[in-house]
């Protein structure tokens, strides 16, 4: 038996007893007291109506009655004079003390319990004054033995203690049955935990009760499926950026050595082997500059120059930096945008670096056709739209396409380049500036991307 069983069936035993010994404890004295009354109640209306009966002191008929009356009814007692002398008594002849006796010649009953030494018994008494002619003349006495409550009552204790015992065994099996029930899932998922910490990713949770046990369960399944994905999308990341430097550091490796030996024929020719060498440098540095904002952003320490900007003036900067990879592949560049300032509060470097990553995005997946960049506010935002005439995404990678690592179908990632790293930047620098970025796409027809920004006045 596992020790969460243990642990969770001694917690619930504990709350039993709780419950059990106080409960079995209130209903013993509740019981005894209601005894207890009931028998001061029962003697003190026999001692009055025995009282109220007796007609003369003398009478020894009457009196011969009463002790008769007395063994029927099993009970005692004993009558006094005014003077407190008993005067007739079935074998527990008490005297009484001055202020009882005075109690009772002011017509007051008392009451009052009476040990019995040699049959080691204790008995309840109850004695009426008698009045007779309206003078006190004497004391009516009715006792019962404390024993005719203890029976009753030690009778009722026993069942007290029997249920207890019983519902405390039942309780026991009860207890145990739940608290492993309870504690299953719970070993499952600290089995499923332990797999996956040890690196088995395909372990999952299989006993998910509609609780909050079953949201634990499937959120440790979520894990192990994020983890596995991340673990996936890593190690394509490392392939994609060994791929990625791999070609750049050959190039380098390459044309360094031609210049090294000479190994060109005209200064024409050399220059060319230099512009390869700096292309190719600079594509390493993006890259390592990308790797190293992601990991900035993730860890929340980026940096920003927040202030007031013109988001055309940003725009247009941009494009500049495109329009040579635009003329290249032979494509139309469409701008349209407001001749209004469309003024955001942003880091001016990091809007650049939005708009230049989902630039160079556009024109690697676009063969032939367009870009179209607008750009329009409205009362409260400012809104750019970058669209192109690409091979589009299916429609089912579009929810993943902002994820880090993530790359749209690997063959078209080994065709068109990219670490799959650009787009994930992107949404992490647009929201950690407030604001927000949409994809809508159809396959071979083109993709569009609509950034929106809070608009701030013109300071």
């Amino acid at each position: 038996m596992s020790k969460i069983v243990m642990k969770l069936g001694v917690i619930m035993m504990c709350l039993i007893l709780a419950v059990l010994l106080p409960l079995s404890f209130v209903a013993d004295k509740i019981f005894s007291n209601f005894y207890y009354n009931q028998m001061i109640e029962e003697i003190a209306e026999l001692s009055h109506k025995y009282a109220g009966s007796m007609t003369s002191l003398d009478d020894d008929t009457m009196i011969n009655m009463f002790i008769n009356l007395a063994y029927f009814t099993n009970k005692e007692i004993y009558i006094t004079d005014d003077s407190g002398e008993v005067i007739a008594h079935t074998g527990i002849p008490i005297p009484l003390t001055k202020n009882e006796l005075g109690q009772l010649s002011k017509g007051e009953p008392i009451q009052k319990n009476i040990e019995d030494g040699e049959n080691d018994n204790v008995y309840l008494g109850y004695g009426h004054p008698i009045i007779i002619s309206n003078t006190f003349e004497g004391a009516f006495f009715v006792l019962t033995s404390v024993d005719n409550a203890r029976e009753p009552v030690r009778k009722v204790r026993d069942l007290l203690i029997l249920s207890a015992v019983g519902a405390f065994f039942v309780g026991l099996g009860i207890t145990f049955f739940l608290s492993r029930k309870m504690s299953l899932p719970l070993l499952e998922m600290e089995r499923a935990t332990r797999e996956i910490a040890r690196g088995n990713l395909n372990v999952r949770v299989n006993t998910l009760p509609n609780d909050e046990l079953g949201s634990l369960g499937k959120a440790i399944n979520y894990l192990a499926v994020e983890t596995n994905e991340y673990r996936t999308k890593r190690s394509e990341l490392f392939a994609n950026i060994s791929h990625e430097l791999r070609t750049p550091i050959t190039y380098l490796k390459g044309y360094a050595n031609a210049l090294r030996n000479n190994l060109y024929k005209t200064e024409e020719e050399k220059q060319q082997y230099l512009n390869i060498i700096e292309n190719e440098s600079d594509h390493i540095l993006r890259l390592i500059n990308d790797l190293f904002d992601l990991s900035k952003m993730e860890e929340g320490r980026i940096n920003l120059q927040v202030e007031a900007i013109n988001i055309i003036e940003i725009l247009e900067t941009s494009i500049l930096k495109i329009e040579l990879e635009i003329e290249k592949k032979g494509l139309n560049l469409v701008v349209g945008m407001d001749k209004d300032d469309l003024i955001i509060s942003a880091d001016g470097n990091r809007m650049e670096q939005i708009f230049i990553n989902l630039f160079v995005n556009a024109i690697r997946y676009t063969t032939e056709g367009s870009i179209y960049i607008r750009a329009w506010g409205d009362k409260d935002n400012v809104h750019v739209v970058i669209e192109d005439t690409g091979i589009g995404i299916p429609e089912e990678e579009l929810p993943l396409i902002f994820e880090r690592f993530h790359r749209v179908e690997k063959s078209r990632s080994r065709d068109y380049g990219g670490t799959g790293l650009g787009l994930a930047i992107v949404k992490n620098l647009v929201e950690i500036q407030h604001g927000t970025v949409t994809v809508s796409s159809e396959k071979n027809k083109g993709t569009r991307f609509e950034l929106s920004f809070p608009r701030v006045e013109k300071g």
